[in-house]
């Protein structure tokens, strides 16, 4: 699961998502060798001729084309959203992938938590409303995971705005 809910006994809590994480840096080297040497048994064919030079560009463009999609889902991971629950304020902070941080703040008594099975800009849409804004929660996440999310963060909502 892509996200972490921590309960204090005091009503705290800490909630940390982020993307699901497919390949390892290590399966990442794995990854290139064997598409590289995958694509190297034809070329071997045509080693000495014109036509290896014909070929070996496509190759090589394949093999870039790999390696930029793979390293620019390694850095889309980079994504975190961290979120503090108090009785007296929540605060949402983001860090895209490219380090920028953004941060949203609201009293917990005035905020909503909306999921949006139809509708939203994707299945099971995931927001939280206060402070004047409205915020998307796990963009990251599983339609089935912002659902679970959903209903923890729900529950932990609910502790906070009560006195007990």
């Amino acid at each position: 699961m892509p996200y972490e809910l921590h309960q204090e006994a005091d009503g705290r809590a800490e909630l940390r998502l982020w993307p699901y994480n497919a390949l390892a840096p290590r399966g990442f080297a794995v990854v290139i060798v064997m598409a590289a040497g995958t694509l190297a048994i034809p070329l071997l064919a045509v080693i000495g001729s014109k036509v290896l030079w014909g070929l070996l560009p496509f190759a090589l463009i394949a093999l870039w084309g790999l390696w930029y999609a793979l390293d620019r889902n390694y850095r889309d991971r980079r994504i975190l959203e961290a979120m503090e629950l108090t009785r007296s304020e929540v605060t949402l902070r983001r860090q895209t992938a490219s380090g920028m941080v953004q941060e949203w703040r609201a009293d917990p008594h005035w905020i909503s938590l909306h999921l949006a099975a139809k509708g939203g800009p994707v299945p099971q849409y995931l927001t939280l409303t206060g402070g004047g804004r409205e915020v998307e929660l796990g963009a990251f996440l599983t339609p089935e995971e912002r659902v679970r999310l959903s209903e923890s963060l729900g529950a932990v909502l609910i502790r906070l705005k009560s006195y007990s």
